[in-house]
């Protein structure tokens, strides 16, 4: 893991998105005493006692960020996006708005109970 890199990710970000991908690191980083997070395929990837759990990115179109969960084609939640996504179903956040912790621990929630 390149520290250096992962911070110089979310730095290199412009306001709201890096305060917004700040947060969501500090709450991914937090919500298990087995999540470390990981530089892989050139963005912050979080892994759960060594396997990928989620990562964080941005859309293409609307330039929001949002959570990618590596097991989301198993998750059930509406909120979730799956797309043309094959494995994968994303938590879209929007930036300019608080971010939404009750949703957000219910999905995070659900993503660890298919680890346990």
């Amino acid at each position: 893991m390149s520290r250096q890199e992962i911070d110089n990710f979310y730095l290199n970000l412009s306001e709201p998105n890096r305060g917004c991908m700040l947060s969501l690191r500090s709450i991914l980083s937090n919500c298990h005493p087995d999540i470390t997070q990981e530089w892989k395929y050139r963005l912050p990837f979080f892994y759960l006692k060594g396997k990928m759990f989620c990562y964080l990115w941005m859309d293409k179109k609307t330039t929001h960020p949002y959570i990618g969960f590596t097991d989301g084609g198993q998750m059930e939640h509406p909120s979730l996006i799956q797309g043309d996504r094959k494995r994968m179903k994303i938590l879209l956040i929007d930036p300019n708005n608080d971010i939404p912790l009750n949703l957000l621990k219910k999905v995070l929630n659900e993503a660890l109970a298919l680890r346990s």
